[in-house]
């Protein structure tokens, strides 16, 4: 339902430096604006599919595609549509495979959406500070400092009670780390590591945290990195996203769900941190009703994640492992 933001993407993709053998458009529209559109402007090895109410989700989508990728292909990578690349990417994507031969998933760096400073000396609690650089402390973890809740491990990993620092939280360094939650709109995989594993079906729709999901399993396999030179920009499209109420329920339920699957047996101190956590951050999210323009998103979401959270004790979601 984003056929122009899908376009720059691919209009994108046709300037890297290494060009993929295989595109596949997997669309889930609900009308025909993407065929259209696709129709009139043409790219070299596209494939397009549209997919029926059965196969429509972004989980199913995913594992549609897999089954047609070709059999030749070893490397299979996802991207989203409101995402556009930089020339190398997929240069520097694929090269992560040869220099770390034990790598089973590869993520992307995107660039626009945090500024990032070199700095050495720890100076300001308004202020994260990784591998000799600083970034801006978002509200959030500064209030999550207050209360000791901050995560326990380094970005990319999910801590003891989750509600962890994610991979926008590693610098623009051009180094490569290992993580395990890798974002899935940015992101590859070795083809062969799907006769193992697949993207739970229980993410259905928007599926937020199924990238998390995915990954966290992945890890228990092998290695997961990101490449901070696979450069590319994220634009956030509104359209084609739930209402903020069904995002607010996704954020505590969905969430609950992947620390489970990190997690199945917490410990009683992470179970309370991961609630006194969840109901902190939606009081922050409360807040906002006051500080921001989007009151009435605010208001939704923040109601979303209230019942969500009670959803948890009568109806916990069943864990697929």
């Amino acid at each position: 339902m984003r056929p122009m933001p899908l376009i720059k993407l691919l209009q994108s993709v046709k300037t890297q430096m290494v060009y993929p053998n295989e595109i596949l458009i997997i669309d889930g529209s609900t009308n025909t604006e993407t065929e259209l559109i696709l129709e009139k402007n043409e790219f070299k090895n596209l494939t397009y599919f549209k997919v029926d109410d059965n196969n429509r989700g972004l989980t199913k989508q995913r594992n549609f595609g897999i089954n047609l990728v070709s059999k030749s292909s070893e490397i299979i990578c996802f991207l989203d549509d409101d995402i556009i690349l930089t020339e190398s990417y997929f240069k520097h994507l694929i090269n992560t495979y040869i220099l770390y031969p034990d790598a089973l998933a590869v993520g992307g760096y995107i660039i626009n959406e945090v500024e990032w400073q070199k700095e050495t000396a720890k100076m300001s609690k308004s202020e994260f500070y990784f591998d000799g650089w600083k970034r801006s402390e978002p509200f959030r973890f500064r209030m999550r400092r207050w209360f000791g809740l901050l995560p326990d491990t380094k970005p990319g990993f999910m801590p003891t009670f989750s509600h962890g620092r994610s991979v926008s939280f590693l610098p623009p360094s051009g180094e490569i780390y290992q993580i395990e939650q890798l974002m899935g709109g940015v992101s590859s995989y070795r083809k062969e590591i799907f006769k193992k594993i697949s993207f739970s079906t229980y993410f259905e729709g928007y599926g937020l945290y199924e990238d998390a999901d995915f990954s966290l399993r992945l890890a228990k396999i092998g290695a997961i990195y990101i490449n901070t030179n696979a450069k590319l920009s994220h634009f956030h499209d509104g359209s084609g996203r739930p209402n903020k109420f069904s995002y607010g329920k996704m954020v505590i339920r969905n969430g609950w769900y992947v620390w489970r699957v990190k997690y199945p047996k917490p410990s009683f101190k992470a179970k309370l941190k991961w609630n006194l956590t969840a109901i902190l951050l939606t009081k922050i999210r409360l807040i906002n009703i006051i500080t921001t323009s989007n009151r009435k998103e605010a208001l939704t979401e923040s109601l979303g994640r209230i019942i969500g959270w009670f959803s948890l004790i009568f109806n916990a979601p069943k864990i697929n492992r």
